[in-house]
């Protein structure tokens, strides 16, 4: 599923497709303002997305085998909820 299709799925339960788009706007810029934050976000039933640091660390080029630095860098994470885990697998 897309944006798209998720703006379309929702707005079967609103009035109108511009009130859906604009429900799922302001929900996925909620959460991309708390990553920034580097807060987490938990969403019950759902799952919890993080922001985690990776350490600067030596690394090898696998066509070359030289040593290169692999600096260091955020990631977003997401841990799938134990409810959601269990009622897909």
């Amino acid at each position: 599923m897309n944006k798209a299709q998720l703006v379309s799925t929702v707005s079967e339960k609103t009035e109108t497709k511009k009130q859906a788009q604009d429900i799922v706007e302001l929900i996925l810029n909620t959460i991309k303002g708390t990553l920034k934050k580097r807060e987490p976000v938990a969403i019950s039933g759902f799952g919890t997305f993080k922001v985690k640091e990776t350490k600067a660390r030596m690394g090898r080029n696998p066509k070359t085998g030289e040593a290169i630095q692999i600096p260091a860098k955020k990631k977003i994470s997401f841990r799938v909820s134990k409810e959601l885990k269990t009622e897909i697998l």
